[in-house]
């Protein structure tokens, strides 16, 4: 019983330590522009729930002690992994008076070109190259609006340098008073198929099927940014109650290591 045990607490103390984790990177991320916080889901594991039913083993003696606690497995349960998931809400808007800051408020994304390939970003901390492009803090340019399939390298957004920049509320940049480009907003219409690729960048994962549409009236505010929406208030005590289950569950690995001890070198030896 204390090895089955110890197994349960320890996969619990995993658990926690990985809930951590990612408390601290919410919290290292908290004035990231438009930095979506994480949570981890947790589940537990039952081994006889996992077992076929031909695999069941049914006891012949129903009178005997052996088949009396014979549970099939059902003593056995650990805390599993369920998965890592994003809080897509809204962050807050903060003016910052840049023309090139541009913060959506609502739903989408902005299209970016990067070596990888076309990745989304809520992140509208944008600037300049020395080409003019509208490029993202990382240097990664800022597409325009196209047809579905148009090629990235083509749907650069290039200033020249003949006037202001303004950008509509609908996404289109502006020139002085020329029209030169709309940017590219898109929609995930499954957003737990994103994942996170660094340098405020998602991407789909490898078993999903990238299902977006275009935004239908989109919502930007030039000279705004986006603030994260980690709330300090609440990981810092999601971190104080996690802590205090980690360290519960080291007290029931020790507990239960103490108990394998004395059946060992003192049960074991009066027998």
């Amino acid at each position: 019983m204390g090895v089955k045990g110890v197994y349960t607490a320890l996969s619990g103390a995993i658990a926690q330590s990985t809930k951590l984790d990612t408390i601290a990177n919410n919290l290292a991320n908290v004035n990231t522009p438009a930095f979506k916080r994480d949570q981890q889901l947790f589940q537990e594991y039952l081994t006889a729930n996992e077992k076929q039913p031909e695999t069941i083993q049914i006891p012949r003696d129903v009178a005997s002690i052996e088949s009396f606690y014979n549970m099939q497995g059902g003593d056995k349960s650990y805390v599993d992994a369920k998965g890592t998931f994003t809080d897509f809400s809204q962050g807050g808007l903060k003016p910052t008076g840049n023309a090139l800051d541009v913060a959506i408020d609502g739903k989408g994304f902005f299209e970016v070109a990067t070596p990888g390939g076309v990745r989304l970003t809520r992140a509208g901390n944008f600037t300049l190259d020395g080409n003019g492009q509208l490029v993202t803090k990382e240097g990664h340019p800022v597409l325009r609006s196209a047809e579905p399939g148009a090629d990235p390298a083509s749907r650069v957004i290039r200033l020249q340098g003949t006037g202001a920049v303004t950008v509509a509320d609908n996404g289109d940049v502006f020139e002085g008073t020329e029209n030169i480009a709309k940017l590219s907003l898109v929609q995930v219409n499954n957003p737990d198929s994103l994942q996170k690729m660094g340098g405020s960048l998602y991407g789909f994962k490898a078993n999903s099927t990238p299902d977006m549409s275009n935004v239908n009236n989109p919502s930007v505010k030039q000279g705004f940014l986006e603030t994260s929406n980690v709330n300090i208030v609440q990981e810092m005590t999601d971190m104080i109650s996690t802590n205090r289950v980690f360290e519960s569950t080291q007290k029931a690995i020790s507990a239960y290591d103490q108990m394998a001890d004395k059946m060992v070198n003192v049960v074991g030896k009066t027998n």
